[in-house]
């Protein structure tokens, strides 16, 4: 009876550990201070990108989340100007640590940010980007996990 009860036991445990999909752990991600002076763009997991333009970007995302929607990082590019014509698509807060960026919203509204600053763009926005370079941190939310 031990015998048979023991083995009811260990098989109930084993059915109940094979329907639990293993989770897989999660940790806080971190930017130190340290990686802000650009060290972090030498991490093997970096993206580098060269636009047509000779533009040259580098992204690290530092966090994305199990749903696909939030994610953060750090980016550094070269001087750029893009229009948005169509809505920027994504909400994204920005923090800048060189550098900066002219916003002109699609009705002439202007917006300077500059090392130091922060900046939320709506996925609404519309208008056009103009900068000499920066360096800034990013989180951006989609609730259709699209664009990050």
């Amino acid at each position: 009876m031990k015998k048979l009860l023991l083995t009811v036991i260990v098989i109930g445990a084993a059915v109940v550990a094979l329907s639990h999909p293993h989770v897989k752990s999660a940790y806080p991600a971190k930017i130190s201070a340290a990686d802000m002076d650009g060290s972090i763009f030498q991490r093997e997991d970096m993206t580098r990108t060269e636009h047509e333009s000779g533009n040259v970007t580098l992204d690290v995302t530092s966090l994305k989340s199990s749903d696909g929607k939030f994610a953060s990082g750090m980016y550094q590019s070269g001087k750029s100007y893009f229009e948005a014509t169509d809505p920027y698509g994504v909400d994204e807060f920005m923090y800048f640590i060189e550098g900066g960026v002219t916003l002109t919203s699609a009705d002439g509204k202007v917006t300077e940010i500059k090392a130091g600053d922060a900046v939320t763009i709506p996925k609404e926005w519309t208008g056009t980007w103009d900068t000499d370079g920066y360096t800034k941190i990013w989180v951006i939310y989609s609730e259709d996990g699209s664009g990050l």
